[in-house]
């Protein structure tokens, strides 16, 4: 039997297992369906032991739920990085490292086959050539290594950037580094920049800072990469409904990726793409991506492009309804009631978040908000923040309007404010 390792091997599985369980906090572990219990124990060591006093514990009737609690505004590193510093290691890969560097910086540059001679030699290890070669294409890759050609035979020496005097000659660069290690995408990288230079972030602390992101960052990375080289990718997730079930349900789908979107209500982010077989765009929540694979290239990618482009000039949020290629849109209209006097602020607010919408103003102290969208939801979703200033709802669809004013009616039982049955009536007339 294997002995418990901090250290994992796919960080796929570990991303899963922290998301699920720790991040979310809705399973217990009753609910590991995937191998036995005592996989689920060890996963939970692994989180306990990177992140320590973050950790919140909580009984109830199915079980211990354990999650992450992290007030952002108050820690100076996202405490979700240290899983990207457990990764493991063979012990060829622990000894071909220093062994390489070693060698690379006495007898730089140095052929492929100089090299795993002078392994023997030195150090009285055989190496097979292609694990060598393996090992420096691994660090080519990442910068480490430099590759030059004579001829036919390539040449390898160490690179001369050093961080340390990177840093030590320009000022400002690790304040730079500090602020990106905890606002951009791929922060850790910062962050394991700052490890390497023994420094930490001691001045910026975000008060919203969506920690949970660097998660799907590995995922976003290769999607990004795809991106750039106009590649479909083999895309497999589960729907965001089944994230609470013990088993969700995934889906493989061949996908181009065309952008991005971050939402600026949740922080949640989205990949919008187009799917050949269903022949239309569709939005997937990166949190639910369980893999990424490099396809073929589009041949098509500007045609596509260009239609993705026209729809999303009738996308409120980032779902594309139930439409394909193109199809016909759904007109919604929302009248407010809005005092110009006190209440300006307001109505800049309608102004900057009309999105693909229009504002008119229709009367004294009343404001007309129009779109042509392919989701109405999305749109009755954003006109519940402005209660209270609502005078009407036209068009959308039955199923809007009836969740809209249902959710209105749960409001008012939850705060005990139950309107009186000739004024809901009236309510009702105006959603329409």
């Amino acid at each position: 039997m294997s002995g418990f390792s901090e250290l994992i091997k796919s960080f796929d599985k570990t991303r899963d297992y922290m998301r699920d369980f720790f991040i979310y906090g809705c399973k217990v572990r009753n609910d590991f369906k995937r191998k036995s219990s005592r996989t689920y124990d060890d996963e939970k060591r692994r989180v306990e032991s990177w992140l320590g006093g973050f950790l919140r514990y909580a009984d109830s009737a199915r079980g211990r739920k354990i999650s992450i609690c992290v007030d952002s505004g108050h820690i100076h590193e996202n405490p979700l990085y240290q899983a990207y510093y457990s990764k493991s290691f063979t012990d060829n890969d622990i000894r071909l490292h220093f062994f390489i560097t070693d060698i690379l910086r006495d007898m730089a540059p140095i052929s492929l086959r100089e090299l795993t001679e002078e392994l023997d030699r030195r150090f009285g290890i055989i190496f097979d050539e292609q694990t060598v070669r393996n090992k420096l294409k691994e660090y080519t890759d990442e910068g480490l290594v430099l590759t030059e050609r004579y001829g036919k035979t390539a040449y390898f020496r160490l690179s001369d950037e050093r961080a340390d005097e990177l840093f030590g000659g320009t000022a400002g660069l690790a304040d730079a580094v500090k602020f990106y290690s905890e606002t951009q995408k791929f922060g850790v990288i910062g962050n394991s920049i700052l490890k390497s230079l023994g420094l930490k972030n001691d001045i910026f602390f975000m008060k919203h800072n969506y920690i949970v992101h660097t998660l799907e960052d590995e995922i976003l990375l290769k999607i990004t990469e795809a991106i750039n080289q106009k590649r479909f990718v083999v895309l497999r997730s589960f729907s965001s409904r089944q994230r609470h079930s013990a088993a969700p349900s995934e889906r493989e789908n061949l996908v181009l990726p065309l952008q991005i979107l971050s939402s600026v209500q949740t922080g949640r982010r989205y990949l919008a793409g187009y799917i050949p077989d269903y022949r239309r765009f569709n939005s997937f929540r990166l949190d639910t991506i369980k893999s990424v694979k490099l396809a073929e290239r589009a041949e098509n990618y500007e045609l596509i492009r260009e239609k993705y482009e026209k729809n999303m000039q009738k996308c409120f949020g980032v779902s594309f309804g139930e439409r394909r290629d193109s199809g016909t849109v759904v007109p919604i209209k929302i009248t407010l009631h809005i005092d110009e006097k006190t209440e300006g602020f307001v109505i800049k607010r309608l102004y900057r978040e009309k999105r693909c919408g229009t504002v008119e103003k229709v009367g004294e102290n009343t404001f007309a908000f129009t779109a042509d969208v392919f989701d109405p939801f999305e749109v009755m979703h954003w006109a519940k923040t402005f209660i209270g200033r609502i005078v009407s709802v036209e068009g959308g669809c039955d199923a809007a309007r009836e969740m809209f004013f249902r959710d209105i009616c749960r409001m008012g039982k939850m705060y005990a404010e139950n309107a009186e049955n000739g004024e809901s009536e009236e309510n009702n007339d105006n959603i329409q």
